[in-house]
């Protein structure tokens, strides 16, 4: 997405580095002063390498505002997978042991990053194709419109046990549905397209949508995100926006003055505002002893199922007894069905004015106070 950094040769790994900043240099250079493990998420937009040979032309004969920058511009083949295997190698080295990294790119170069990023030993959790709502037609009619980018998410080794994803504040933002792999995103464009002397001020300027699906998605608040590639700035708006770190690396001068300008206007939201779903899986354990110690349902307190074919009466010590057999709200909701296993949490009810409530409606205000005093 950036200036699109590029060099094969570079020495040293140390020195510092300040967070929430634009580093100026050749991507692989400035990546070998980063620390190892010290990134959490790396998003980058690395050159397409489209191998222009003349410019693009309308029906019209009038010029599309095309990728012609010489930061696109390689060799060929070789030169351009000698540069993607040198960055990739530094982004690996950076990212802590349970970061993840997120690469976009067009049928021109996304192939040859996958190849590499498999060879290197990166396990790949997914490709998202980003299908544009307005992309730019094939202006002479001898392929079909390029309508979408592929991105490609991958944990930092195949043995990685943990890495961040949020799937239960994709699934809400997503309607209660689990997201998908295809994005259906527009391109960057009207009053967002950031402009300079009435140009373009970046041809490749991504969407702020797109990447803050990304940085909410792999990410948490506090986490340091890194744009080898950083351009314009988009990373680094969304990330200082939603309560993350970034780190920038561009080596071109005006895109660095167009960042800087773009990112001190955006205001970082309140803790409240960028806090996510959590998964259920990751809250505290709550058991259902804890009900009955604080109160919160008393002994001999009849529970039922949703249709109140099953009951059971709660003991003292948080056991739950029913006609012919006792134990936790687990074993006895599999009991009286019948079946191997039971949440117990949803299926036992209480009744509270002639309505039944879940008890997980206790659970989840014993979590909620657990939750405070933290």
């Amino acid at each position: 997405m950036g200036g699109k950094s590029r060099q094969t040769e570079g020495t040293g790994r140390s020195g510092g580095f300040r967070l929430d900043s634009i580093m100026q240099g050749e991507c692989i250079d400035v990546m070998r002063s980063l620390p190892d493990k010290s990134v959490d998420l790396i998003f980058a937009d690395p050159p397409y390498n489209l191998q222009l040979k003349n410019e693009l032309r309308r029906p019209n004969d009038s010029k599309v505002d095309a990728v012609n920058d010489d930061w696109d511009k390689f060799e060929g083949f070789a030169d351009y997978d000698a540069f993607t295997r040198g960055w990739l190698t530094e982004a690996q080295r950076v990212l802590k042991d349970d970061g993840a990294l997120w690469v976009i790119g067009t049928y021109h170069n996304i192939f040859r990053i996958g190849s590499a990023l498999q060879d290197l030993g990166f396990w790949i959790l997914n490709d998202v194709v980003w299908r544009k709502t307005n992309p730019m037609p094939n202006f002479r009619g001898t392929r079909f419109t390029n309508a979408h980018e592929t991105l490609i998410w991958c944990a930092k080794s195949e043995s990685q046990k943990k890495y961040t994803f949020n799937y239960d504040a994709m699934k809400v933002a997503n309607d209660d549905l689990q997201m998908r792999s295809d994005w259906l995103l527009p391109i960057c464009s009207g009053r967002e397209r950031l402009k300079s002397d009435g140009q373009k001020a970046h041809a490749t300027q991504k969407p702020e949508a797109l990447l803050h699906r990304v940085i909410l998605a792999t990410s948490n608040p506090g986490d340091v995100v890194l744009d080898p590639f950083f351009g314009s700035g988009t990373t680094g708006a969304i990330a200082k926006k939603l309560g993350r770190h970034y780190i920038g690396i561009e080596r071109e001068r005006r895109y660095i003055d167009v960042a800087r300008k773009r990112i001190a206007k955006v205001r970082r939201l309140d803790d409240d505002s960028i806090a996510v779903t959590q998964s259920k899986r990751s809250q505290p354990r709550v058991p259902f002893g804890s009900v009955v110690e604080r109160g919160l349902l008393k002994p001999g307190t009849l529970l039922y199922d949703p249709k109140r074919r099953h009951r059971a009466k709660v003991r003292a010590d948080g056991s739950i007894v029913a006609a012919d057999a006792t134990g936790s709200i687990h074993r006895i909701g599999a009991h009286v069905q019948g079946a191997s296993a039971c949440n117990g949490w949803t299926f036992w009810h209480y009744e509270h004015r002639g309505s039944l409530v879940s008890i997980d409606v206790l659970r989840q205000q014993i979590r909620a106070e657990m939750s405070g005093a933290a």
